[in-house]
């Protein structure tokens, strides 16, 4: 928990422990994951190009010959692996950001249209990666574990002192890069995810600790 203060602020929703049942962090656990789930489904719904991570999904399902859910999984698990030399661990976070995300994002792409408008596309688009962004900046004060791709943030960010703007930056170009060599498909949707995510998070978690204090 130590290592994760220096990169997380605590906050009033802050839980005593990973696993703990309070009323206020699981609140904000819950409607943050969901908010995020919706984000993300109006990115996919903006038809501007895939997060990073699901780019690279395409790229291995591609090379592979097996379904980009199958391809997500293997990411996801290699991700989890990579937490054990940083040390972290699973939480009430982890196994709720698994579930509530993909309900949210199974619900928002199912009962929303998909705009046809190029300016609706694009507000969807960025309406989705704020609230992915902030959203993730909310669960993850509640210092109860985060998703794979978000605890793989945290980690490294503590390991290597460095900023969650330019660490996220790093990770999401870096997938983006690798999933379009592979095969996979960007947008402009995937491009200003990719640079504008971890810099949202970074100055939501910086209001947060200022509003904090």
């Amino acid at each position: 928990m130590k290592n994760q203060f220096k990169v997380l602020p605590q906050t009033p929703w802050t839980a005593k422990n990973f696993w703990s049942l309070e009323r206020q962090p699981l609140c904000v656990l819950t409607i943050s994951l969901l908010l995020l789930g919706f984000g993300e489904g109006l990115l996919l719904l903006s038809n501007l190009g895939s997060a990073p991570w699901t780019v690279l999904s395409q790229g291995i399902a591609l090379q592979a010959g097996f379904s980009v859910g199958w391809a997500s999984l293997l990411i996801s698990a290699f991700v989890m692996l990579m937490w054990i030399p940083l040390k972290l661990r699973v939480g009430l976070g982890t196994i709720l950001n698994t579930l509530l995300v993909a309900l949210a994002l199974g619900i928002t792409t199912a009962f929303i249209p998909a705009p046809n408008d190029l300016l609706l596309r694009i507000g969807y688009a960025i309406v989705g990666i704020l609230l992915f962004s902030i959203s993730s900046a909310f669960y993850l004060t509640c210092h109860q574990g985060g998703g794979p791709r978000d605890g793989l943030m945290v980690g490294l960010c503590s390991y290597f002192h460095c900023k969650v703007g330019v660490m996220r930056t790093i990770m999401e170009a870096s997938v983006c890069t690798l999933g379009f060599l592979l095969g996979g498909t960007i947008g402009i949707g995937t491009l200003l995810f990719s640079f504008s995510v971890g810099w949202i998070i970074q100055i939501t978690l910086s209001l947060l600790k200022h509003s904090s204090t």
